[in-house]
């Protein structure tokens, strides 16, 4: 009987496949490794040139020419403030749109069409939004260099991702759970309120939590629209000026006194603990709907 699998040639071709296998596996982990290391080194600098500067003194107190004197009171602030409009302009409009599009919006050219533009949008620079920002929202609706003007443009900013990530999180729900709904009397919105959306939550809540990350630690669009670096109050409403961590930062950089680069290096390791904090609420929230569902 003939061989239908010649077993030296098997044998031959998996030795080169394994030998290709193992050079692109300490590839790759020469990659990652190298990764950590520049991770390390960055973090060492950072947290090695703060030590010192901060302190309490660092958050109570507002922005100065003299660096012993700085704060980051009203940066911080003002990101706080910030990120409270962002997160909730950004989730509705960018989960609403999803859910549209996902379960109401018939499949035809106009849909494809905004389906490859707001994949597109999320790859933009956000330079650009920065610029639309400044067109519409500072001078087109003369808000000025307020809060509301910096929230919006950075809703615009995070909203096509969000709008991604809301998109494939829907998808991934199982149709078996739509059409149980339906069979036991639930509305198609009743279904997307009660079964599609606590189900889509943990894949929404991973994209947003990128998104969010993106938009608190964005320097270019602020800059574009014109926000202050020093200020010394703090804002009372949606309307005043302020200014927020990655502008404070950006400043302190750009000072020629040494002093200031150990100020910024405090002020980068406040922008990190607040990105974790903010980032660990989202996740614990997305693990307790895992649970769930």
């Amino acid at each position: 009987m003939k061989k239908l699998i010649d077993q030296e040639k098997v044998i031959k071709n998996m030795a080169g496949r394994l030998v290709k296998n193992n050079i692109f596996k300490f590839l790759f982990f020469l990659a990652t490794v190298f990764g950590l290391i520049v991770l390390v080194v960055l973090l060492y600098r950072i947290f090695t040139q703060a030590i010192g500067w901060l302190d309490i003194d660092f958050l109570q107190n507002f922005a100065s020419r003299k660096p012993e004197e700085a704060g980051i009171k009203a940066a911080l602030i003002g990101s706080l403030w910030l990120m409270a409009l962002v997160a909730p302009l950004s989730l509705i409009l960018g989960v609403g749109t999803a859910i549209y599009l996902e379960e109401y919006a018939k499949k035809n050219r106009f849909t494809e069409f905004i389906q490859t533009n707001i994949s597109n949008l999320a790859g933009v620079p956000s330079i650009v939004f920065g610029l639309l920002g400044l067109t519409v929202f500072v001078r087109g609706m003369e808000l000025g260099r307020s809060l509301i003007a910096a929230g919006l443009t950075m809703s615009l900013l995070v909203l096509p991702v969000i709008v991604v990530a809301a998109q494939e999180a829907i998808r991934a729900v199982p149709n078996q759970l739509r059409e149980a709904s339906y069979g036991m009397g639930a509305t198609k919105w009743q279904t997307i309120y009660r079964v599609v959306l606590p189900t889509a939550i943990p894949g929404i809540l991973t994209g947003s939590i990128l998104a969010l990350s993106r938009a608190i630690g964005e320097t270019a669009p602020l800059v574009v629209i014109g926000i202050p670096t020093f200020i010394a109050y703090l804002p009372k409403s949606i309307f005043d000026t302020f200014t927020a961590m990655p502008m404070q930062i950006y400043n302190w950089t750009g000072r020629p006194q040494e002093e200031f680069q150990h100020v910024a290096a405090a002020g980068i390791v406040v922008l990190l603990v607040v990105l974790i904090i903010m980032n660990s609420i989202a996740v614990l929230i997305r693990n307790k709907f895992q649970k769930r569902f």
